[in-house]
């Protein structure tokens, strides 16, 4: 028989009392701040104001305005700076405040950066007093350096406001009224308290990977920072191959009840987010994936939308917007907790690139949040799955042609489809699961270009042959060259200049 813990008739016999309920739920969120903190390796900070900023229309005023009131230090780091009408009028803005003895700092991503800006620009802004720095340019030493890349897209000004957001500098993302010329949809925010410590950090990380670290005083710590607002958030900024973000992205599909909205620009999830999209879904959860339709990459189209049918088939609702290029990479789950960054959900992201985002733990945000994505679905055409089973459309209208100048997201989509190929040759050869009719071509093609390959080879074997050898002597002479500098460096450690009075080294 089954005892009343209360007097109160309100409350069920299988219920504990109020206080017993109160204790729990207290004991639950500190073991789920607990979790997240790991998961990211970042701290939950109180105390800020964090403001949703919506396209270039929205973002660019904001920076500019930050940049102009700057008094001591501006740092700005971005995958990519168009020299074109807007990275132009940036230019402008940073030599001013530099002219004014602000310190500004600048880092750009060289594959990022490579055709998109000439050396002239970049000498333009260092003659006019900007600190510019170029991540990870191809070196001879790292043969496949280049497959890390700094990704964020992040401005830091006086340890005052803080910007985080999807958006590059260019003048895709602001349009061109006068041609008709609609802006990419992207998203970023403003944040304004403790957190802003943690994201000139996070930058300063960076400029100690690009040379001679930040001076100690140009350094903050999140407590000695005023509160400015009721917004509890993290600020998570992801280097290569620790997998924060991925990590956080998981927990929160694994934690997610009522709702679980995403918004991608380079969707290729990897298998085990992939089976926790579907495991949400299958639980009732209402998991939804917002994507482009237009895109800088038309060729890898058919590779994105052969990724689908494993999510449709769980009940995911995919849909693709109508427009130019859909470029914003966020998450919102429960109308509670929020995702606005630069990552996208692709293992290039998750694990290749430097990365910042910005993780909201704040209803009145993530409602904003909500609103916004729901005010995106309205211009969005819905994937579903037909009587015969195939990806479709349905009534799915003709877009406007995209811009065609180089946007910021070609190496992550191309990662994507690079990640969806491998997928399904995978499954092909593992026969791990059922490959299905959409993927077909992928199949198709990958076997037809290998069968040409074999054939090409077979009858010019010095194709290949000389390609990997002019590899191997690359990578042997770079491991021999690292290892000789680790030696010298051992070497300097063990020496008499470098021991103490007793003579120990």
């Amino acid at each position: 028989m089954l005892t009343r813990l209360t007097d109160d008739p309100l409350v069920s016999a299988h219920e504990p009392p109020p206080h017993i309920k109160r204790e729990t739920l207290a004991a639950v969120r500190t073991l789920a701040n607990q979790a997240f903190s790991r998961a990211a390796g970042s701290p939950l900070i109180a105390g800020n104001n964090i403001r949703l900023l919506k396209d270039a229309q929205e973002n660019y005023p904001a920076w500019l305005e930050a940049i102009r009131a700057a008094k001591q230090r501006i740092h700005f780091e971005s995958y990519i700076i168009h020299e074109d009408d807007t990275g132009r009028m940036f230019a402008d803005a940073l030599i001013a405040k530099a002219s004014e003895g602000v310190h500004v700092r600048l880092i750009y991503d060289w594959l990022g950066g490579c055709g998109t800006a000439s050396s002239a620009y970049w000498n333009r802004l260092r003659a006019g007093g900007v600190e510019v720095r170029c991540y990870n340019p191809p070196s001879w030493d790292s043969p496949f350096g280049w497959l890390s890349r700094d990704h964020r897209k992040t401005l830091c000004v006086d340890d005052e406001v803080g910007f985080v957001s999807g958006l590059c500098v260019g003048r895709m993302w602001a349009g061109d009224s006068e041609k008709n010329i609609q802006p990419w949809r992207d998203t970023g925010v403003e944040v304004r308290g403790p957190a802003v410590a943690e994201l000139g950090q996070a930058f300063a990380t960076i400029w100690a990977m690009t040379g001679d670290p930040l001076p100690e005083s140009d350094h903050a710590t999140s407590d000695l920072l005023p509160h400015k607002g009721d917004a509890t958030l993290r600020i998570v900024g992801s280097i290569p191959a620790t997998g924060g973000i991925f990590r956080v992205d998981q927990l929160i599909a694994a934690l997610a009840k009522k709702r679980l909205w995403l918004t991608d620009a380079y969707y290729a999830g990897m298998t085990s987010y992939v089976q926790a999209l579907r495991s949400a879904a299958k639980d009732g959860v209402d998991v939804r994936l917002l994507v482009p339709n237009a895109t800088d990459v038309p060729l890898l189209k058919p590779l994105s939308r052969a990724g689908y049918r494993a999510l449709l088939e769980a009940g995911v609702r995919v849909f693709e917007w109508n427009g130019t290029m859909l470029h914003a990479k966020t998450a919102v789950a429960d109308g509670r907790w929020a995702r606005v960054g630069s990552t996208n959900l692709n293992i290039a992201s998750w694990f290749g690139n430097c990365e910042m985002d910005v993780v909201v733990e704040d209803e009145p945000f993530a409602k904003s949040l909500e609103e916004m994505f729901l005010a995106d679905l309205e211009n969005a055409t819905e994937i579903v799955l037909d009587a015969r089973r195939k990806v479709r459309a349905p009534n799915q209208p003709r877009h406007q042609r995209p811009l065609r100048s180089r946007g910021g997201g070609s190496s992550g989509r191309a990662a994507a489809g690079a990640v969806r190929i491998a997928n399904v040759v995978g499954a092909a050869f593992t026969s791990r699961r059922v490959i299905e009719p959409v993927e077909a071509r992928i199949t198709v093609g990958v076997g037809l270009l290998l069968a040409s390959l074999a054939v090409l080879f077979g009858f010019f074997p010095r194709l290949i042959a000389y390609p990997v050898v002019l590899l191997f002597v690359w990578i042997s002479s770079a491991l021999l060259y690292q290892g000789w500098r680790l030696h010298r460096t051992k070497a300097k450690q063990k020496s008499p200049v470098n021991a103490d009075s007793s003579g120990k080294p």
